[in-house]
């Protein structure tokens, strides 16, 4: 039996996965899940910036300013994840 192609193959896989409906079954999450999804992206990302900046300062003996630096960089990025999850979720 020679073997297919890998392109041939995923698409068999694929067009078997769609023809189960294996997605349709999924119930959308609640909103007090995804809202406590939300929050806690956010605010993981503000701690883990804010412990980055704590050890570099420590490191570097720059104390307070990559605290401060790493806290608003953490900030942003939770608030860019927060509009990423929530544009995910409009679709």
């Amino acid at each position: 039996m020679p073997k297919e192609p890998f392109k041939t193959r995923l698409e068999i896989a694929k067009s078997k996965i769609y023809k189960r409906n294996l997605y349709k079954d999924k119930k959308p999450a609640s909103s007090i899940g995804t809202a406590f999804k939300m929050s806690t992206e956010l605010v993981s990302a503000v701690a883990v910036g804010t412990i980055i900046g704590f050890i570099l300062d420590k490191t570097f003996g720059t104390k307070p300013w990559l605290i401060l630096i790493f806290f608003l960089v953490g900030v942003i990025a939770g608030i860019v994840n927060v509009f990423k999850s929530a544009k995910n979720m409009q679709k």
